[in-house]
């Protein structure tokens, strides 16, 4: 396979990551930009076995390998893929970043240690500097990545009672001091390797990034887990795209640079949506005030509850419903009962409509793809900026297993979420919500809107509660 050949493919292969990610920006597209993802991804680990084997000599044994890479790795994806339950994506997308960033890391030790295999030194000769730099960098963004991926994991799951893996944010005296201590000290030896490309200056430029990857996640709260996804969906693109200069490999290079870029943007989005610093997201410096405050503050209060036929009644004779779906209804695995409430009240004349915030559930667009897997028409879902204003003319604002990205408290100062923008649905005329207890969200903060006048509480599982509201509306 002549070189030109293989960047042809390379080149065809990332005109299609483009083009993926022009079709996953809007769920009507999504699934062209899936295929094209697909085709793009097939196109170039093809390219890359068939060059594997050509340098090897077309040794059955180098093809054995590659073969065996392809089936055992490409299982154990369709396996994953097939058997995972829409709550547990967050949990399966910090599993795939941990192994992008693993792979960077044992890449660059591979490279480093017979760089004349990959074609970037000769046999006994040292690595170029501008390569060991790429190198270092690329190890550690992915040992960065590795460890904090499996940090967000253990968070995203919340069934694991090992300290670092629990919601609550995990913080010490002096943790940034020792941060930047542990920055500089990577940045020292980055600049051994550079200088001398010795096997010490590299391990601990590998160790140190597991460590900071540890400690840079640990801050973070479970609310803020939208954003942490994103943030190492953007660190796992960096660190593919350090190797493929590395190894002058246009794929690793185009494909890491899309991912990382696109992955910073979202993060910038979903910094804007919490009201946090993009910076402190960076760094890891975030998410430690938001569970600071105890939920309802130790005062006693009471909240209106009612049933579900209560709620039906309700929305029976509205004119406008809008939905506000969260988390709670991913785990209640409720999207296909809420459409069939959808689909009645539309039937009677009622206009629906679903009010989508950006960092609901526990990753960025974790609603919208709930919805699409129920099928629910496009031209009823609205992101936040869009739904805002209408909530003020709604009948009912009906809250699914949502509650900080509803609560008022965001409005006022002080508070540990002020500012980050909400769904307004404490304005809708009457505002029904669906919850198990009483019990506060990720924030760890208490609701204003359960206790108001105006709001109806309906406890209880939202598969069962939807189910029971779409049999009593009449």
């Amino acid at each position: 396979m002549s070189m030109n050949l293989v960047v042809l493919l390379y080149l065809i292969a990332s005109v299609c990551f483009i083009q993926a990610l022009k079709g996953l920006s809007h769920p009507t597209t999504s699934i062209r930009g899936n295929v094209f993802g697909m085709t793009g991804m097939a196109i170039a680990v093809l390219t890359t076995a068939a060059l594997i084997v050509e340098l090897s000599g077309g040794k059955a044994q180098g093809m054995v390998y590659v073969l065996g890479g392809l089936v055992v790795g490409g299982g154990i994806g369709a396996v994953m893929a097939k058997k995972v339950e829409m709550t547990k994506m967050p949990e399966l997308v910090a599993f795939m970043h941990s192994m992008i960033g693993l792979a960077a890391v044992c890449i660059a030790v591979a490279v480093v240690a017979e760089p004349w295999a990959f074609g970037i030194a000769g046999r006994d000769l040292p690595i170029p500097g501008g390569n060991r730099i790429e190198l270092a960098l690329g190890a550690f963004i992915g040992a960065v990545t590795f460890s904090g991926s499996v940090i967000a994991f253990g968070k995203l799951s919340g069934k694991y009672k090992f300290r670092l893996f629990q919601g609550a944010p995990v913080t010490f005296p002096g943790q940034h001091k020792l941060n930047l201590a542990l920055g500089l000290a990577t940045a020292f030896f980055v600049f051994g390797f550079w200088h001398s490309q010795s096997w010490m200056d590299i391990v601990l430029v590998i160790a140190l990034g597991f460590v900071l990857g540890v400690l840079i996640i640990i801050p973070i709260g479970g609310a803020d887990m939208p954003v942490v996804v994103s943030m190492l969906n953007s660190y796992s693109g960096w660190a593919a795209a350090g190797i493929g200069f590395s190894l002058n490999n246009s794929m690793l290079i185009i494909a890491g640079s899309l991912v990382g870029s696109s992955g910073a943007i979202l993060s910038y989005i979903m910094c804007k949506a919490m009201n946090r610093s993009f910076i402190s997201v960076i760094l890891g410096g975030f998410g430690g005030d938001a569970g600071a405050a105890a939920a309802g503050g130790g005062v006693q209060r009471t909240a209106k509850s009612g049933s579900a036929d209560d709620a039906a009644f309700i929305l029976g004779n509205a004119e406008t419903v809008v939905i506000v779906p969260g988390y709670g209804l991913a785990v209640a695995r409720a999207q296909h009962a809420v459409k069939e409430l959808a689909h009645k009240l539309t039937e009677k004349g009622i206009t629906v409509k679903y009010a989508i915030h950006p960092v609901a559930g526990r990753m960025p667009g974790h609603m919208n793809v709930l919805l699409a897997e129920a099928e629910v028409p496009y031209d009823q879902v609205f992101e936040m900026e869009d739904i805002n204003g209408e909530f003020g003319q709604a009948d009912v604002a009906i809250i699914l297993g949502a509650n900080d990205v509803v609560n008022p408290a965001a409005l006022q100062k002080g508070s540990p979420i002020y500012g980050m923008p909400i769904l307004e649905a404490y304005k809708a005329k009457t505002v029904i919500v669906n919850k198990r207890s009483m019990a506060a969200g990720y924030a760890g903060l208490d609701n204003e809107l359960f206790y108001m006048d105006k709001t109806m509480m309906v406890f209880g599982d939202a598969k069962k509660v939807v189910e029971d509201m779409t049999k009593a509306v009449e």
